[in-house]
């Protein structure tokens, strides 16, 4: 199973690199930036140690489709998708938080919610919600961005603003950008048969202080889905719901006795599962674009994409 976990490329130009969880971004002197979606996996902040075969290609597509779905309400970083596992678009200066954004009350929301917790991130979840019910309006819980391997935290707006992490003007945009971006990924998941129940943005700002959607966008790793199909009645009888999204992941990760917490053990991920992982994902990929996976060439995933990437700068 051939996988991309790591790269080590020089680009003409290149400044620096920084590795994320799963994306690792060059930059490059005249204000580009190249993004490689890997393959590896991350859930409850912790990377897994084993790659999911065409995950990273997976990813970048579903973002690229998205980020062109919703090109005509907020701006984003985007300039070309030159390969399967590559975005290249405009240096941006990320802001340090996530713009997690909750419809329904489920995952993390839920787990809180169990806990007897009514608030979250400074906003109010109203009492008698059973898990995976709809909240009134959706709701914005950020969360700080970690670096690889730390936990991201809860933060609300009040401390975003105060703590100057994100000055009050920039953040009241973001807020804007992210509820506009949800009802339009609502709205996208709804063709589709599916219900967006959550999700995360992350933004930039280029050179010219523009502020720009970055990173991922409705993609199974940032967002989790259920079928619209039966969901009421799921709910009316108490079971769970019918998820697309990377839930099942940490669903067996909890299973199997782990959830990041110190002290816990990863528990082995064998090439079978692995490979069902990857099934999974491209199930994902299939219902969330509509469109059918093709899987790209992994024979040798590095030369293609570096040959793929100086092709393109050529005509940036």
């Amino acid at each position: 199973m051939n996988t991309i976990t790591n790269t080590d490329f020089e680009f003409p130009n290149q400044i620096d690199v920084y590795k994320g969880k799963v994306r690792e971004v060059y930059r490059l002197a005249n204000d580009i930036m190249v993004m490689v979606a890997t393959d590896r996996l991350s859930a409850f902040d912790v990377v897994m140690p084993k790659g999911i075969p065409y995950k990273g290609q997976i990813l970048n597509q579903i973002a690229t489709k998205m980020m062109n779905e919703t090109a005509d309400i907020v701006p984003n970083w985007l300039m070309a998708t030159p390969d399967a596992n590559v975005a290249i678009g405009h240096a941006c200066e990320p802001f340090k938080v996530e713009m997690v954004i909750r419809g329904y009350m489920s995952g993390h929301a839920a787990r809180e919610y169990k806990l007897g917790k009514r608030v979250l991130c400074g906003v109010a979840m109203p009492e008698g919600l059973k898990e995976n019910d709809k909240f009134p309006i959706p709701i914005i819980t950020p969360a700080t961005k970690a670096e690889m391997g730390d936990h991201d935290e809860d933060i609300s707006r009040e401390d975003i603003i105060k703590r100057g992490i994100v000055s009050e003007v920039d953040y009241k945009q973001l807020e804007t950008y992210t509820h506009a971006l949800f009802q339009r990924g609502t709205e996208i998941a709804a063709k589709r048969g599916l219900i967006l129940v959550d999700t995360k943005y992350e933004f930039g700002k280029t050179i010219d202080g523009k502020i720009v959607l970055i990173d991922e966008i409705h993609t199974p790793d940032s967002s989790r889905y259920f079928y619209a199909d039966g969901y009421a009645e799921r709910q009316e009888r108490g079971e769970g719901q019918k998820q697309l999204s990377k839930e099942f992941v940490r669903q067996w990760l909890i299973s199997n006795g782990f959830q990041g917490l110190e002290g816990q053990a990863l528990p082995e991920m064998t090439d079978e599962y692995i490979t069902t992982v990857s099934e999974r994902y491209i199930e994902l990929y299939e219902n969330i674009t509509g469109e059918q996976f093709v899987k790209a060439d992994v024979s040798n995933i590095k030369t293609r994409i570096e040959g793929n990437v100086l092709k393109c700068l050529k005509t940036l």
